[in-house]
């Protein structure tokens, strides 16, 4: 499947809530292949979600483990269809950054740990716990499918916005 373009803020798919997935089919699977490819074409990508290239279903992609951060507490590949966080614990503050939001980075804070509900592409439902730097990226992926940018969520617009030196 092809790589997707990426829609940049503020662009009004974005701001969006996505529809849940009634149907696990090949438009589906598609869209997952389409999600992979982009996200590991994405420089420095460890996730994407479908409203990031123009479809409003709750559907996300999210593989840490290429990544310095996830590389040693991760699942792989986690294809996330209609996900819902169950329980969350603790909280850091991080610096994020989004293909949608290229040129800017900024200090969130998030859940250290979650458990998460979803299910797969192939409609399996599965439950996982999720900690430390890949937490982050699935609550970041999941806030895509409610409309939410890591802008809305910078921790302070005076000291936690960063221009972004270099996209890599």
């Amino acid at each position: 499947m092809p790589v997707q373009n990426i829609l940049l803020y503020p662009h009004p798919i974005l701001k969006k809530m996505a529809r849940p997935v009634n149907r696990l089919d090949d438009e589906i699977t598609g869209l997952v292949q389409d999600l992979i490819d982009t996200m590991r074409e994405g420089p420095g990508s460890v996730g994407v979600a479908a409203p990031q290239i123009g479809v409003s279903l709750c559907v996300c992609v999210v593989d840490v483990s290429a990544n310095r951060h996830g590389k040693e507490n991760n699942h792989g590949l986690l294809v996330l269809v209609n996900p819902e966080i169950v329980e969350r614990e603790g909280g850091a503050i991080m610096r994020e950054g989004c293909m949608s939001v290229p040129d800017y980075t900024g200090d969130v804070e998030r859940a250290t740990r979650i458990r998460l509900r979803f299910r797969t592409a192939d409609g399996s439902e599965q439950e996982i716990e999720a900690s430390g730097f890949e937490a982050v990226a699935i609550q970041h992926e999941m806030d895509h499918l409610d409309g939410v940018l890591f802008l809305d969520r910078i921790v302070s617009l005076k000291t936690g916005l960063f221009r972004r030196k270099n996209y890599r």
